[in-house]
């Protein structure tokens, strides 16, 4: 499902150029679930943002399901998140204009992928049937962001990447998010990538990795 190789990506601070990714090499097969943890700092983030497309790697290639996506310009990234990916990050990214409901279908319309059924499950097992109704504005960050996750998965990606998903999360909603995901892999074949601080969340998914000093160990 994603394939990443000699991953490269290095930042400007003051008058030196740091690397923050030196090489990573990374697999995540389709119907797997991969915690990616490391020190902060480390480039977790960096990285999901480069596999969403959301920034250029300095070198090296993102494959996603035989496609090369490391190059393209910047209108083919956009249809390939909207199309193939499903993303959580720490901002979350909700359209003020729409309410929860319409927020939620957002993308799984645009992708052409919506399914009414999915969705109502997801509302019931998110807790979201109380806030349909509601704008972003009137959502507790908790809130948003069990909504943003929703989003993400009512569009049935080939990929998900979640950065830190349930830090706005009690232990049971945290819980109850990653059960959801795995439901979502094992139905539908989609991989999961997500990067956590939490060992306990790590240990539920199939397998975890560390980014260490630029690269995957």
């Amino acid at each position: 499902m994603l394939t990443v190789r000699h991953l490269t990506k290095s930042y400007r601070s003051a008058q030196e150029q740091v690397a923050v990714l030196r090489g990573v090499d990374l697999d995540v097969a389709a119907g797997e679930s991969v915690a990616l943890t490391g020190e902060s700092g480390s480039g977790k983030s960096t990285l999901l943002h480069l596999i969403a497309g959301l920034d250029q790697a300095d070198g090296g290639d993102i494959t996603l399901e035989n496609v090369v996506t490391t190059g393209l310009p910047d209108a083919a990234r956009a249809a390939l998140r909207r199309d193939r990916l499903g993303l959580v990050f720490q901002q979350f990214n909700l359209i003020p204009s729409l309410n929860v409901a319409d927020n939620l279908a957002f993308q799984s319309r645009i992708a052409g992928r919506h399914d009414a059924v999915w969705q109502d499950e997801l509302v019931e097992r998110l807790g979201l049937a109380a806030l349909l109704k509601r704008y972003p504005e009137q959502l507790s960050g908790g809130q948003q962001q069990r909504v943003a996750i929703g989003r993400a998965l009512a569009s049935k990606p080939l990929l998900l990447l979640a950065d830190e998903p349930t830090g706005n999360l009690d232990e049971e909603t945290a819980d109850s998010v990653l059960s959801l995901a795995r439901d979502l892999v094992a139905r539908t074949g989609c991989g999961f990538l997500m990067v956590t601080h939490s060992a306990r969340l790590a240990a539920t998914l199939d397998r975890q990795v560390q980014l260490h000093a630029g690269l995957i160990r």
